[in-house]
């Protein structure tokens, strides 16, 4: 499984993968009284209310099936889970004398009775607040993991009237993306600013390529260089309707404004929500640009390259995986597959060192055609597991800045009691020379960012690296 470059899109692929994964997990861990978590078998029921039965059967279920489950010190969950339970109940005004941690040993069964026994206290002081508590408690422990590929998908939404083709937010994309801002958001480095506006509230606006970003909502995107959570507010989630309020610089004019921007529907550009899109370039060059490695995505880039190669001899292939949030790695190795062969990809390990090798496809037909790969900050996941063999294996050179970091490994999906979806990595991503990813990204080649002035003149400096580089 994989981070995708939209909250919408990265729900659907997860809810897809969750119901055709076959392969039972390692283990069901459980307690006397829960049921052992389970891989889906079709689709999702209706969801029912979370409790504390279901907290139970999702701590189990990690310590059973996670990728460290089995060494993990289970007290940092259940003090996180702990921490924020009383932080709701701060918020709401309704703190509890009960409400203090019991003391916890190590061992993971004894530690859950004991936090289920103040948990059920708890709660039976304020039972108002009983499925607010249980959501705001699974949801701590989840992030206690620390895992960017760590989810509890629940309470499902989707904006009214919504059809395909719909966005949901401000209308805008920035250098900083939704992924990154989620994932890994040390990573991002300022300016903030406006790369594309897709519709919405920010085209009503008259926002354009380039526009920095000085603050949000009165607080400053990046605070001595590193970035802040008011980031996140470019990209709301349904139903999250809150107006965002953005303080704007226009550089090429030194104009400076305030503007309100409210999340909504809006229609986007059908081409822009192409997963495969292609071009000739200077009419002996391929491009292709890859929105996400979707289901049969490898094929599809064979075929644009084929019909590109038809009556004329190419020199080589751009493709552009800047903003490709990921998806699947057997189309990652597919995709890798056609430009070498008898090659590790990646590794997928557990905790104990004990890895399986990803190897290339050799039944995919090669291109034998040189490369040039773009990559960004939103470059994620099994898009971070091809550009890392790119660069290890040789297969061509990346131009762009680092990727995303955003890479601990494929995660499996585990269906709750309540009939939501628990998924997590089983294994960690290695690269092809048994190199962390995760965190870290993979840096470029040739490093050539994108600038404020560069977005509003339309100016595209990596793709102009690239097209340098196929002709020398």
């Amino acid at each position: 499984m994989t981070v995708i470059r939209t909250a919408a899109a990265g729900l659907v692929l997860l809810l897809v993968a969750a119901c055709t994964a076959p392969t039972p997990p390692r283990s069901q861990a459980s307690t006397a009284g829960s049921t052992a978590c389970a891989r889906p078998q079709g689709p999702p029921e209706a969801e029912t209310a979370t409790t504390i039965d279901v907290i139970e059967q999702a701590y189990f279920c990690i310590l059973g099936n996670y990728y460290s489950g089995a060494t993990l010190d289970a007290r940092s969950l259940l003090t996180t889970g702990f921490a924020v339970l009383t932080q709701e109940l701060n918020r709401n005004g309704r703190d509890v004398p009960e409400a203090t941690m019991p003391a916890l040993t190590g061992d993971h069964k004894a530690d859950w009775t004991a936090f289920e026994a103040v948990y059920r206290k708890i709660t039976d002081q304020v039972p108002d607040l009983r499925d607010r508590l249980a959501v705001v408690t699974l949801e701590a422990i989840v992030a206690g993991l620390g895992d960017n590929h760590a989810r509890w998908v629940h309470d499902v939404k989707r904006p009214p009237d919504y059809y395909d083709g719909d966005g949901y937010g401000l209308g805008l994309q920035a250098n900083v993306s939704g992924p990154q801002v989620n994932g890994n958001p040390g990573t991002a480095v300022p300016p903030l600013f406006v790369t594309t506006v897709q519709g919405g509230a920010a085209q009503a606006a008259g926002l354009r390529p380039g526009d920095v970003i000085e603050s949000i909502d009165g607080s400053a995107p990046f605070i001595d260089g590193k970035a802040t959570p008011a980031i996140a507010a470019l990209y709301p989630q349904y139903p999250q309707a809150r107006p965002v309020r953005l303080r704007l610089l226009r550089q090429t004019t030194g104009r400076r404004w305030s503007v309100t921007l409210k999340p909504g529907l809006y229609q986007r550009d059908l081409a822009a929500l192409q997963v495969v899109r292609s071009k000739l370039l200077e009419d002996d060059i391929a491009y292709v640009r890859l929105a996400g490695f979707a289901p049969d995505s490898a094929n599809r880039v064979l075929k644009a390259i084929s019909r590109l190669r038809t009556s004329r001899t190419l020199i080589g292939v751009v493709l552009d995986l800047r903003g490709n949030g990921g998806g699947s790695p057997v189309e990652a190795t597919r995709l890798l597959s056609t430009f070498v062969h008898g090659k590790v990809t990646a590794y997928q390990c557990t905790v104990d060192g004990t890895c399986k090798t990803s190897w290339t496809d050799d039944t995919v037909e090669l291109l034998n055609l040189p490369l040039v790969v773009l990559t960004d900050r939103s470059c994620a996941s099994a898009c971070e597991h091809f550009s890392s063999a790119v660069k290890d294996l040789r297969i061509g050179r990346l131009v762009g800045t680092r990727t995303a970091g955003v890479v601990s490994g494929p995660a499996q999906p585990y269906l709750l009691s309540n009939h939501t979806m628990l998924s997590f990595p089983d294994r960690h991503h290695l690269g092809p020379n048994r190199e962390v990813l995760d965190r870290i990204g993979v840096p470029p080649d040739h490093y050539v960012p994108m600038t404020p002035k560069d977005a509003a003149a339309g100016r595209d400096p990596a793709l102009a690296e690239a097209l340098t580089l196929l002709h020398k």
